[in-house]
């Protein structure tokens, strides 16, 4: 007797989970993982460095992180979710291997936290004015993070929690303390 072949393709009752298919090595889910999930972690990326050049190329780095460890994704959570937290590791990896560069060429470089945003001109982000934006750039960058992620990204307290490795309490004060910073800072 045998067995029936499985289809490669999609049917409609057979729906194929891309994440799978990449976890086995399916080049071709990967790449429509990456179709579904290049423009947000663009963005997450563009927020965090504030420049595109920079932003395409972490861009890439994390796609290719993705790819790598896609074996230690547990599916306990969206893919998403996981790709963003990878997301934003690539980039603080960035930056603190960025900050070990320059202080081997700039002796007396104050410390990253303190110039992480220093010298970024906030990108247009539609539907948010000048102002906001520059208040936006202005905030602690734990009240940032919350701010962005939950505001401008769409993702739940629960999300941002399990991203930042923080409580959805702990991420609910953050996002207060940045709605009451800004509405301050837009109120003089």
């Amino acid at each position: 007797m045998t067995l029936p072949l499985i289809p490669l393709t999609p049917t409609p009752d057979l729906p194929l989970d891309d994440v799978a298919l990449a976890m086995q090595g399916d080049r071709r889910a990967f790449e429509r993982l990456y179709r579904a999930n290049v423009d947000r972690v663009f963005s997450v990326c563009v927020r965090m460095v504030g420049d595109r050049s920079r932003a395409e190329e972490l861009t890439q780095d994390a796609f290719v992180r993705a790819w790598e460890k896609l074996g230690t994704f547990r599916q306990d959570a969206k893919f998403s979710t996981w790709l963003h937290r990878l997301t934003v590791n690539v980039v603080l990896n960035d930056r603190e291997a960025e900050g070990r560069r320059r202080d081997r060429h700039d002796e007396g470089i104050e410390d990253m936290d303190s110039i992480a945003f220093q010298d970024v001109r906030p990108l247009p982000v539609p539907g948010l004015s000048l102002d906001l934006e520059q208040a936006i750039a202005t905030l602690p960058p734990g009240a940032k993070k919350v701010f962005v992620l939950h505001d401008v990204e769409g993702y739940t307290h629960e999300e941002i929690g399990e991203m930042l490795g923080v409580t959805a309490g702990g991420c609910k004060a953050q996002l207060h303390r940045a709605r009451m910073l800004l509405r301050r800072m837009l109120t003089r």
